[in-house]
């Protein structure tokens, strides 16, 4: 079968080698220790604690939710006590507030845990039901929730449930691991996918880097006939929805506009998982597979942790640095686009895909020079945007000129500065810039709708 891909991208070596071939490994949170539980790990409105200090909490007691659609709520993935709620770092920068709950060692899960049914009798409200009440979001880094991801508008049919399982992101390993793993659940979850869309077929996108789990999950499909294996091409970022849903589907999602709108959904293998784990399994999002990777960690591997623990405790479970050559950069998630860590005192939260260990050999970067017009960064800009433009009025403070050129559709995936020839830090100035002008942009909204209502109430007591 002919391997698909999208227009531009790079193709940066996979540093793979280091944790491929080494299968998932359970660690769980020592006795004693503490674990931290973020208000916010994905898109929409944050949670708020449905629990107080003093507290005791069971293993898949629901411990904060908020009541709009667009949120996800939060599970206790240990037994013991809350000791305190305050603010805690996650690994995006960001500090938010938390509850802290100290593990007991005991893991007492609540009544009704592990409470499966059996899907093809559940109707679509109930899956989506059960999908929300479990916590899942999209676990590829955006946390997008899953029930409101599955449940488009009426008026917009899906043709296409797509799966990311391209990781192409370099050094990470856990989504491979779960391909060779557990294919069956993989597929599993996709079928439940496909229950709520019946009129949809189910393609499994994974780069040709990854034979083994191509094999693995085309053996697992045998036998059904709307799930298929598509090959892709091994290139960054095969992984973003818009570019898998063109590698795909030959189509293009507009600016500004869900992959919906295209007919097609994307969800990551390890939210398929998830899925399947919610309705076949009764358990809530508790837990997240990790990759721990680079020369400055003793033990490279995919390690599967309970949410709420932090990167520290993970490091120190596993072995702790290479002495001999430790670590100079932690990066939260992939080298592309996973955010820089100045300690590991944060809280792995349900979009936690890796932490790499860079040596000062790996993470050496060479000093920004000026640009040389070569075009290098337009070449191989997967959103076909001008990035060295984007990147001087960024500089300039030029936020109108910024957002004029199309900054705001940038993926943030830096291609750009990974072939720019001088180095320059395009993708850092595009991301904080894009920022500030997505926050302006998400307060004049906030603004206009609020004056839309004060409008419909005077109007209303007028009449």
């Amino acid at each position: 079968m002919q391997a698909l891909t999208f227009k531009r991208g790079v193709h940066p070596p996979d540093g793979k080698a280091l944790s491929a071939e080494k299968p998932i490994q359970v660690i769980l949170p020592k006795e004693n220790s503490e674990l931290f539980y973020p208000m916010s790990q994905h898109i929409g409105a944050p949670c708020e604690p449905l629990v107080a200090v003093g507290d005791h909490v069971k293993v898949g007691q629901k411990i904060a939710e908020s009541p709009a659609f667009m949120s996800s709520p939060i599970f206790a993935s240990v037994s013991g006590e809350v000791v305190d709620i305050r603010p805690m770092l996650v690994p995006g920068g960001a500090t938010v507030k938390s509850i802290v709950v100290k593990n007991d060692g005991k893991m007492e899960e609540i009544e009704g845990l592990n409470q499966g049914r059996d899907y093809t009798t559940m109707s679509n409200e109930e899956i989506l039901a059960a999908i929300k009440d479990a916590g899942v979001v999209g676990l590829g880094g955006a946390g997008f929730p899953t029930h409101v991801k599955l449940n488009p508008p009426k008026d917009t049919p899906i043709d296409h449930i797509l799966i990311n399982a391209a990781e192409c992101e370099p050094y990470l390993t856990c989504d491979y691991r779960l391909m060779l793993e557990e294919p069956e659940r993989i597929v599993k979850g996709l079928q439940i996918m496909l229950k709520l869309h019946p009129g949809a077929k189910g393609v499994i996108g994974i780069e040709m880097n990854k034979p083994k789990a191509i094999e693995s999950m085309t053996k697992a499909c045998e036998g059904i006939d709307n799930i298929s294996v598509q090959p892709l091409v091994t290139k960054f970022p095969q992984g973003s929805e818009k570019h898998l849903i063109y590698a795909i589907t030959k189509r293009e999602v507009k600016s500004g506009a869900l992959p919906a709108s295209a007919g097609c959904i994307v969800d990551n293998v390890d939210t398929v998982v998830a899925i399947e784990r919610a309705i076949c399994k009764g358990r809530p999002l508790m837990r997240r597979i990790v990759t721990v990777s680079g020369n400055g960690i003793k033990n490279p591997g995919n390690y599967k942790i309970r949410i709420g623990m932090t990167l520290r405790d993970l490091v120190d479970a596993i072995g702790g640095f290479n002495e001999e050559n430790p670590p100079v950069k932690l990066i939260a998630g992939g080298p592309m686009m996973g955010p820089t860590l100045y300690t590991l005192d944060v809280a792995s939260v349900k979009t936690t895909s890796g932490l790499l260990c860079f040596t000062k050999e790996e993470a050496f970067i060479p000093e920004e020079r000026n640009c040389i017009r070569c075009g290098k960064c337009v070449d191989h800009c997967p959103m076909g945007l001008m990035p060295f433009m984007l990147n001087a009025l960024a500089l300039k403070g030029d936020g109108e000129g910024f957002v004029k050129h199309h900054g705001l559709d940038c993926i943030e995936c830096g291609s750009c500065s990974y072939e720019c020839p001088a180095k320059r830090q395009l993708a850092q100035s595009i991301r904080a810039t894009k920022k500030i002008e997505a926050g302006k942009k998400a307060a004049a909204a906030a603004a206009a709708r609020a004056k839309a209502e004060a409008e419909a109430k005077a109007k209303a007591e007028k009449n």
